[in-house]
């Protein structure tokens, strides 16, 4: 039977995703890791009330903490999905020392540590262990209002690709999934007051699914929107900038 761990869990896409997992027929118990009580989704399926709710196992922790030996207990897990993270939208001169060091630590020093305790499975040849990281769109390009949280995001990113190469040359098939949204309805990063599993769904299904394949690089929506963005991103790098700042400045959009 399978087991899976969701780091970051407790709301947003990682309670979406744990709560699809948890519906799988061959799935058995799905931990869920978050420095906050894990809350149920209000709208869309409520998984939580049904058979598939019972698999769910919630933990207590702090990501911001120096010991990380509660993750030395998840020795049955075959799947490690990583949604913890933080990040808001304002400008660098607005950001104090203290959460400039808190997300950068959240974001991407935390992901390194997590995938560090379960490095080993990833390097088996003989075992299959799937590993997934939420990290954003932003990691790809300029960011105003979202500089640091872009920075975190950028080190994620390079981490992943570094240690997929690493994986490659080890000779084992396991990989790291690169997961690089823009904006997520239905998540309070997105401004909802709730985690909307109807919203989510989706999204959480494909996610699992490319988890499953052991792809290394899931955009969603890459072929309707982020490929002309990043398109004009390579070509002028300062004029796409400038137009990014112009328009979260109007919209007060967070999707680049």
């Amino acid at each position: 039977m399978r087991r899976a761990l969701v780091v970051g869990g407790a709301n947003g896409i990682g309670l979406a995703i744990a709560a699809l997992m948890a519906e799988r027929s061959e799935v058995e118990r799905v931990y869920v890791v978050d420095k906050d009580p894990l809350i149920p989704p209000v709208t869309g399926k409520d998984v939580f009330s049904t058979q598939g709710g019972s698999k769910i196992q919630s933990f207590l922790f702090d990501l911001l903490k120096d010991d990380y030996t509660l993750l030395d207990r998840f020795t049955d897990i075959d799947t490690l999905m990583i949604t913890a993270g933080r990040g808001r939208m304002e400008l660098f001169a607005e950001l104090s020392e203290e959460e400039i060091i808190q997300t950068m630590s959240l974001n991407a020093t935390a992901t390194m540590r997590i995938i560090k305790h379960f490095y080993h499975r990833l390097l088996s040849t003989t075992d299959d262990f799937r590993c997934g990281v939420m990290v954003s769109i932003a990691g790809y390009l300029s960011s105003p209002f979202y500089s640091v949280y872009a920075a975190s995001k950028a080190a994620q990113r390079i981490f992943i690709e570094s240690v997929n190469t690493e994986l490659t040359k080890a000779g084992t098939t396991n990989r790291i999934l690169n997961v690089s949204p823009g904006s997520i309805r239905g998540t309070r990063f997105n401004g909802a007051s709730h985690t909307q599993l109807d919203l989510l769904r989706p999204l959480a299904t494909d996610i699992i699914s490319h988890l499953e394949a052991k792809d290394d690089l899931f955009i969603p929506q890459y072929d309707e929107v982020y490929h002309d963005v990043l398109d004009r991103y390579h070509t002028d790098f300062r004029r796409e900038g400038l137009h990014s700042y112009d328009y979260k400045l109007k919209t007060k959009d967070l999707r680049h």
